[in-house]
């Protein structure tokens, strides 16, 4: 028997500490798309991959990936670049390589060094027709490039310039869109390999307007409801679409009767974008509203099913006639949305109806141009993030982006009709319709089964909710309207989420 003093004293195992970072959700091991193009970097990420642990977080390797993507984007536009936006009108179509932001440095007097909004143009604009923010963008950009050589040269650096400021922007959409979903950095690989993103980056100046989004939806989602709404207020002074987040915002915190969040929200929102549009509407309002009036009178054009309505009829609707039907048709879309809002069987998440929200806009509006998919890149990223559903719907918008330059190649060589015809063209902007609807179709299949939606499978409620994520339902109508209760439970048997195992939750 060992004596006292050789009895080794037994060293209680240390307790397991939690983890600073949330428990991650790698789509490699959810996803199979994801985990069979992972073979091409090694395969699926193991379970006892050690994640955080060095410099390359998730969060730093989606925004490389997404710099690394938007640099192909730039390449692409060699074609034009190196003369196609000056010499050849169809060069530039061809080549699928078109932008608006070199014809627009002279076209809209900056090269002259006129004053957005104060200074009358001297061509058939009188104007510049953007929102004021983005005005400012593309202002900030002019002075930034050199005022020598020809005029080739300006819009050259002008191109140059703005696409640095927008590559910036595509890094912070990237990064919003990774931390906005705490326990899914990962998602952000979908923003960052979006080919249409690449695309269409610097088509024009609309990343400027996804990226505030982006950033207002991260503030959202970490319950900075103040923030989020300065952050959507500016968003709205570069670009319309972002004020359609409120009305989904509106009818989650009706349920979740979150008044006082909801309220702060909008303070932010309409005190930011008066903040920015107040000066110019006072001193130069007629180049201030140029934007307002020059939506409405704008014709039906590309993009839209209207164009086909158009194109296919001898007596084609007046555009005031599509102005009124186009806008019943969104604010129709909309009460549906906020119809299932309230009476679906679990609360919807944000960024389900967000996405929605806005492309009820894009289907019903009367113009599409292809830049505007940079709109729901980042929200059908947080409301689906299912790579299979998601690579169909870059698919179709893909078709669309080379179906309308090779339309308007068609329509710019002459006799020659070198390019895609009317007809082929409609069926572009079918498959560009049906790819949209087919996402939105299931967003609102995972809100009315919520079993199965990819995010709430992994035992979250809604993680880009914010106060939202985990609340108590006090309003809600049709099977809904019961006493309140928790928004991820049920009484009764039920599945529990994330599991597939059932449990009873009676006592």
């Amino acid at each position: 028997m060992p004596s006292a003093e050789s009895t080794p004293t037994p060293v209680p195992e240390p307790e397991l500490q939690p983890s600073p970072e949330p428990d991650l959700v790698p789509p490699t091991r959810y996803d199979k798309v994801a985990a069979a193009g992972s073979e091409l970097i090694g395969g699926p990420l193991g379970r006892r991959a050690l994640i955080g642990t060095s410099w390359w977080t998730p969060v730093r390797i989606v925004a490389l990936v997404a710099i690394g993507m938007f640099a192909l984007g730039l390449i692409q536009k060699a074609p034009c670049y190196n003369g196609g936006w000056f010499f050849g009108a169809s060069s530039q179509y061809t080549h699928a390589c078109y932008s608006d932001i070199p014809h627009l440095y002279q076209g809209r007097g900056f090269a002259d060094g006129l004053v957005p909004y104060f200074d009358k143009l001297p061509g058939d604009m009188d104007f510049l027709e953007y929102p004021v923010l983005t005005g400012v963008f593309m202002e900030v950009a002019a002075w930034l490039t050199p005022g020598s050589g020809s005029i080739q040269d300006q819009e050259q650096w002008y191109w140059m310039v703005n696409a640095g400021m927008l590559m910036a922007c595509a890094a912070v959409i990237a990064v919003c869109v990774s931390r906005t979903h705490a326990r899914r950095p990962w998602d952000g690989l979908l923003v960052a390999l979006a080919p249409a993103f690449a695309l269409t980056a610097t088509i024009n100046w609309d990343l400027l307007a996804v990226a505030l989004t982006a950033a207002a939806m991260m503030m959202w989602a970490r319950g900075r409801s103040l923030a989020f709404g300065v952050l959507l207020g500016l968003a709205t002074a570069a670009k319309l679409y972002p004020v359609f987040l409120l009305v989904p915002l509106f009818v989650l915190c009706l349920r979740a009767w979150k008044w006082r969040d909801f309220g702060k929200a909008l303070a932010g929102a309409v005190v930011a974008w008066l903040v920015v549009n107040l000066p110019v509407m006072l001193f130069a309002f007629e180049g201030w509203s140029k934007f307002y009036r020059f939506s409405q009178e704008r014709g039906v054009d590309f993009g839209s099913f209207w164009l086909i309505l158009a194109q296919n009829s001898d007596d084609p609707l007046t555009t005031e006639s599509v102005n009124t039907l186009a806008a019943l048709l969104t604010i129709l879309c909309l009460a549906g949305i906020m119809a299932l809002g309230v009476s679906a069987p679990r609360r919807p998440r944000f960024a389900q109806l967000a996405f929605l929200a806005v492309a009820a806009f894009i289907l019903t509006n009367k113009v599409y141009s292809p830049q505007y998919v940079l709109w729901l890149v980042p929200l059908a990223v947080l409301a689906r993030p299912k790579w299979r559903d998601f690579l169909i719907w870059q698919a179709c918008e893909v078709v669309y982006f080379l179906g309308i330059w090779m339309y308007l190649a068609y329509t710019t060589s002459g006799d020659a009709h070198k390019g895609l015809p009317t007809d082929g063209y409609h069926w572009a902007i079918g498959v560009h319709l049906l790819g949209t609807l087919y996402l939105c179709v299931v967003v609102v299949r995972d809100i009315l089964m919520p079993e199965r939606d990819v995010v709430r499978q992994a035992g979250d409620d809604d993680p880009s909710g914010g106060v939202l994520d985990e609340a108590e339902d006090f309003f809600a109508i049709g099977s809904r309207a019961r006493p309140p209760r928790h928004a991820s439970h049920f009484e009764g048997p039920q599945v529990e989420w994330g599991r597939q195992d059932a449990v009873d939750s009676s006592p």
